[in-house]
């Protein structure tokens, strides 16, 4: 179902989407301040090239829910509600993962209760590599002030909401690394996020290229870019469920306790590939089950 309505050049589109399995909307926006939730409707700016799309989200029933968008142009409404249906991940059907491993030892008790579980995509796959390169070594709550700084001062401001969107790959690949390393971002990580703008900036790297693996090697040649940029950028903003941060020191924890008991254990990155490589082709999605079933203390920075 879809309604448009126009005036004073806005267009505000509609839809009304039925989930393709058990979807429960998230209660609470993210620490980064661009998703917010109000009166238990969600709202996040995005851009459809240069417009700002302004998108309300809405669960009026397990099994309704609305997305609206206002824009000045129906096209950009219109991206604007796909681009949060496919971040919600209310499109995807989990009915196959969740018969598959609803009852395994490590994960099954978590799928049982909470088979909506889903991975937090973000919008752009831009967006995803810049706030993986933020994350990298430092505890959550600190890589969200530094994305919320970025976001302060070089982020996308719809001047009609006061709402903002993450910086572009163009507007960061023109700074200065001292200026990022302003907002607390570690010298070695703002060279590596300038050099990675200029990459996705220039056309040189496409995200968006379905040929993911082409533009994860180009990404892995600079410098202070590893396994865990990639695979957090691969899971949370190119959808690759198969891909997992098993460098994570959530997962390093996590599969240490598991294999010796003792709390304090740290596993290899090796051995955390090899725990999940039975969960393939969802990994990523076992992984974020897996932390929420260990309560290890790990952040949650995955889970929508």
């Amino acid at each position: 179902m879809s309604t448009v309505a126009a005036g004073r050049q806005l267009v505000d589109v509609r839809v009304e989407v039925r989930p393709r399995w058990t979807f429960r909307l998230p209660r609470r926006g993210a620490l980064d301040g661009l998703t917010r939730v109000r009166g238990g409707v969600l709202h996040r700016l995005v851009h459809a090239d240069r417009e700002p799309v302004l998108v309300r989200v809405a669960q009026l029933a397990p099994n309704r829910v609305l997305f609206g968008a206002r824009a000045h142009t129906r096209t950009a409404a219109e991206f604007g509600i796909e681009r949060m249906r496919w971040t919600l991940g209310i499109d995807q059907d989990l009915e196959p993962f969740y018969e598959r491993f609803r009852f395994d030892p490590l994960i099954g008790p978590g799928v049982r209760a909470d088979p909506g579980l889903r991975i937090a995509f973000r919008p752009d796959p831009f967006e995803a590599l810049t706030w993986a390169i933020c994350e990298q070594l430092i505890e959550y709550e600190r890589a969200a002030a530094i994305q919320r700084r970025l976001v302060a001062r070089l982020g996308r401001r719809c001047p009609r909401t006061g709402m903002r969107d993450a910086p572009t790959a163009e507007r960061l690949s023109a700074q200065a690394p001292a200026l990022l390393a302003s907002c607390d971002l570690a010298e070695g990580r703002a060279l590596a996020l300038v050099r990675a703008a200029r990459e996705v900036a220039r056309g040189r790297v496409d995200l968006a290229n379905p040929d993911h693996e082409c533009g994860w090697r180009r990404l892995r040649a600079i410098p202070g870019i590893g396994s865990w940029t990639i695979q957090t950028l691969a899971l949370t903003g190119q959808a690759r469920l198969d891909q997992l941060p098993a460098g994570d020191l959530a997962y390093l924890k996590l599969v240490g306790r598991l294999r010796t008991g003792d709390p304090r254990a740290r596993a290899t990155e090796e051995e955390v590939s090899r725990l999940f490589a039975p969960y393939e082709p969802w990994a990523g999605l076992a992984g974020v089950h897996a932390l929420r079933a260990g309560s290890s203390g790990a952040s949650l920075r995955l889970a929508a």
